[in-house]
């Protein structure tokens, strides 16, 4: 295929995404919004309002939004335009391919960032893998998944620290918890909730036989200290010797910290800290975190007359297949990949994006 044609199919192909990112933006009353704002912010006695800051803090987000909107439409517009004029000059085409490829990236990060609306959608996470029942083969697929959300942070540029470790006997890991921290980190990994398959001849299985193994991830936002009370008599508090990487204090003290919330029967753990008392406290803030997501949920639930949508073994959202062909599919969207390598390796963008625009819908 020539440059220009090649060229010519990706402006196209960006064409459905531009069409959605413009239908939003004149929908979302943002252009509105920030006339207003921006008014407000420039009469004379503005400095004096008591919620001064707080009106500035929301101009600033929208602001930023409209910025993006309008380098991408504009971009997309002039990117077009250009492509044309230089059709027949290969040197300048090259120039703006560069440009094709960064405004193709833009386009799928602002249309990410537009269907992350709900409040929480920018908070820090905590990420939770648990392997399934199946013994080795479902603890190492556990540690597959655990290598494969820690390389999507790393593609990412968020932050990771592993809060609990829990090594597995022969091979892989019975859980993990990841505090994940970077912009939108909760709203983008929100939907990797579930249960999680792989299909493959094992390597533990000296016959070669097909297995199948699953894990369950759960993903929960960071919430403010303030927004829930907890009765020390409801808690039951054990400690352990921690395993895994971490030092030379690892083994040696019980440093590491269970956390049960008898009344709702929720359990939370941690050992990356030194001492046990910081293990106690990162602990503590899982726990506020899983009891906060719960009783939203809960008030969701109640508001829409639905039933509380949960976690369960069987609720598989992703299938991850390596034999007898290669293919990993979201069961919720339908989108699949042929390369379960690149997708185990982190690259997950494309199964995200899918699930915001298909949960806008439902």
């Amino acid at each position: 295929m020539l440059l220009i044609d090649e060229l010519r199919e990706q402006i196209k192909n960006m064409e459905p995404d531009i069409v959605t990112i413009k239908a939003y933006w004149d929908n979302s009353g943002l252009e509105d919004k920030f006339n207003e704002l921006e008014t407000q912010s420039h009469q004379e006695n503005f400095w004096q309002q008591p919620n001064q800051a707080d009106i500035l803090k929301e101009l600033s987000g929208i602001k930023q939004q409209r910025n993006m909107y309008l380098h991408i439409t504009e971009t997309y517009n002039e990117v077009g335009e250009l492509i044309e004029l230089f059709s027949k000059d290969e040197t300048e085409l090259e120039k703006i391919k560069s440009d094709v490829q960064k405004l193709g990236k833009d386009i799928a990060g602002f249309k990410v960032n537009l269907l992350l609306s709900e409040p929480e959608d920018q908070s820090n996470c905590f990420l939770s893998i648990n392997s399934g029942a199946g013994g080795t083969e479902s603890q190492d697929w556990a540690q597959m998944l655990l290598r494969m959300f820690i390389r999507f942070c790393e593609r990412e540029k968020f932050s990771v620290s592993t809060l609990d470790y829990q090594s597995a006997e022969e091979a892989g890991i019975k859980s993990a918890t990841l505090f994940i921290k970077g912009k939108n980190a909760y709203g983008i990994l929100k939907g990797e909730r579930g249960i999680h398959r792989l299909v493959r001849i094992s390597p533990f299985d000296s016959n070669k036989r097909r297995h199948t193994s699953f894990a369950a991830v759960m993903v929960t936002p960071e919430m403010p200290e303030f927004e829930i009370a907890i009765e020390p008599k409801d808690l039951r508090i054990d400690t352990y010797r921690a395993s895994g990487a971490g030092g030379q204090h690892v083994n040696k003290t019980e440093s590491a910290v269970r956390i049960t919330h008898i009344p709702t029967n929720t359990v939370v753990q941690c050992q990356n800290e030194r001492s046990q008392g910081q293990n106690k406290e990162t602990a503590m803030k899982m726990l506020k975190a899983k009891l906060i997501q719960k009783q939203k949920e809960e008030e969701r639930a109640k508001e829409k007359a639905k039933e509380k949508k949960k976690i369960e073994w069987g609720s598989q959202i992703r299938s991850y297949i390596l034999h007898p062909y290669k293919m990993v599919k979201d069961h919720r969207t339908n989108t699949e990949s042929p390369q379960p390598d690149l997708v185990l390796d982190g690259d997950l963008m494309n199964f995200i994006e899918s699930y915001l625009i298909w949960s806008a819908k439902n």
